[in-house]
């Protein structure tokens, strides 16, 4: 009862990333709120499952193993969370801000009245009054994310209804084990009992899934372009750079949605979270969307001829200069000491 729960995207019999990065979160407001972790884990082959995820922290893990539950459809694991949900009362709920969590978050706070708030930056715990009714509302989960066309910062807080229940995109938040040898309980579930037969009704009968065609947010040095580069050409600077410092291209959402770049390199609120050790923007202003997809960079580089742009007060170094007068000298040097 009042447990934080967060429901576990598996593609196969491998737990998603973001789900493991939501676990690690999810351990920290357990430890703040003084309640468990619990862990709900649907498919089918799932008999390894209880290895991925344990040394996270996680003290209950619920398991839905039946042949219907793989691949992912709506109906099945809604039932599922609605039913479970209904049993244990959490007082929190996280997924993956992804095309399942995207599917399934507003179909289970749609059936439970407990509200959703999508695209997380940020989760923390904290206090509420409400001056006119008189109350104070004590250990809320705040629920951070940009507004307004990111604008502002909104802090989101649900007083009255449970679960709280949040979405968070892969990379926003860290991955971090907490014990290789934590041992929580397993609870492995009659699946009949939270699902209904008419709730098969989807079948899958062929799935095509598209790898990647780079490594944007596993790479250590992303090189990434704004609307300054100016072009499509323009962007054949970065990837000459890119070449030479082994790194990845990356762009901001003006530069996308200008045709410079390809939508999948897209970083921010509207497109992906990256970590690298070296960040370098080109050319980019730094709206709070693209920040919220890279502040946590270890070390951030700008390139801009504008000495205010929001980027260069979390840059570690600015270059003050145009890209077309910059970059060709950075690609001259790396081209003369890297052979």
């Amino acid at each position: 009862m009042n447990n934080v729960f967060v429901y576990l995207e598996i593609e196969g019999t491998t737990v998603a990333d973001v789900s493991l990065e939501l676990l690690t979160k999810g351990r920290k407001l357990a430890t703040r709120l003084g309640c468990r972790l619990e862990a709900i884990a649907a498919g089918s082959g799932l008999d390894g499952i209880e290895a991925q995820v344990m040394p996270y922290g996680v003290d209950t893990l619920h398991v839905f193993d039946a042949p219907g539950l793989a691949p992912y459809t709506s109906m099945p694991h809604a039932s599922i969370l609605i039913n479970l949900f209904k049993e244990e009362k959490p007082q929190v709920c996280l997924m993956g801000a992804t095309v399942v969590g995207r599917d399934l978050g507003p179909r289970v706070s749609s059936a439970l009245t407990s509200g959703l708030t999508a695209d997380c930056t940020a989760l923390e715990i904290g206090n509420h009054e409400d001056k006119r009714a008189g109350k104070v509302y004590k250990d809320l989960l705040y629920q951070i994310r940009p507004a307004f066309g990111g604008n502002i910062v909104a802090t989101i807080i649900n007083p009255e209804h449970r679960p709280q229940m949040a979405t968070v995109r892969e990379g926003v938040m860290k991955k971090e084990i907490l014990d290789p040898a934590y041992k929580g309980e397993t609870i492995r579930h009659d699946v009949a009992k939270y699902v209904r037969d008419t709730d098969y009704v989807v079948k899958v009968i062929d799935r095509h899934v598209e790898k990647a065609k780079h490594n944007l947010k596993g790479a250590p040095i992303v090189v990434a372009g704004g609307y300054g580069m100016g072009s499509k050409e323009g962007f054949d600077m970065l990837f000459e750079l890119a070449k030479e410092l082994h790194a990845e291209v990356g762009a901001s959402r003006a530069a996308v949605d200008a045709g410079f770049a390809d939508h999948d390199r897209q970083i921010g609120q509207t497109g992906v979270t990256v970590r690298p050790k070296l960040y370098i923007a080109c050319g980019i202003s730094g709206q709070i969307q693209h920040i919220a997809g890279m502040q946590e960079s270890g070390i951030i580089i700008s390139i801009n001829n504008d000495p205010n742009a929001p980027i260069n007060s979390i840059a570690d170094y600015v270059i003050e200069g145009s890209v077309e007068e910059v970059i060709p000298k950075m690609i001259k040097y790396y081209k003369s000491h890297t052979k």
